[in-house]
């Protein structure tokens, strides 16, 4: 029996099989799944219905699960930040920062074969996209 928050079995084996360097996805509920990640990648879809696990809380969770190098996000063409921005920040932490990417960009990411999970959620607030790349746990002193 597992005791921390991430419980999963398909997120779980996802990140198991995931090193240093490969990415994940959490995508709010208007992203394009089928065209707009790497299809090679595992897919989970915790878009029941709209507003369902929204893309913080799945970011918390998985914060606590893998270390974070890197945070991407899709930055409007009006260059105005979204306010899940700051959301993002709060969970992430200081020692990481938001590195905004535009649209085609983004998608253009989140094809890459270095993505290894794409967490689909029925989030509602829009630009609620980040693509995290797994950093690497220190040996134990």
């Amino acid at each position: 029996m597992l005791k921390h928050k991430l419980t999963h079995p398909q997120i779980l084996a996802a990140l198991g099989q995931a090193g240093h360097g490969s990415k994940v996805l959490i995508a709010d509920g208007n992203y394009p799944f089928s065209t707009g990640s790497n299809p090679d990648a595992e897919h989970v879809y915790l878009n029941l219905t709209r507003g369902f696990a929204p893309v913080d809380q799945v970011l918390e969770v998985l914060v606590e699960a893998v270390p974070i190098e890197a945070a991407f996000v899709m930055m409007p063409d009006d260059g105005r930040e979204p306010p899940i921005f700051a959301r993002f920040r709060e969970v992430l932490g200081e020692g990481i920062p938001l590195q905004p990417l535009g649209r085609f960009a983004f998608y253009d990411a989140a094809r890459s074969c270095d993505v290894a999970l794409v967490i689909a959620t029925g989030e509602q607030r829009i630009y609620a996209n980040i693509l995290l790349t797994v950093g690497v746990v220190p040996p134990d002193a």
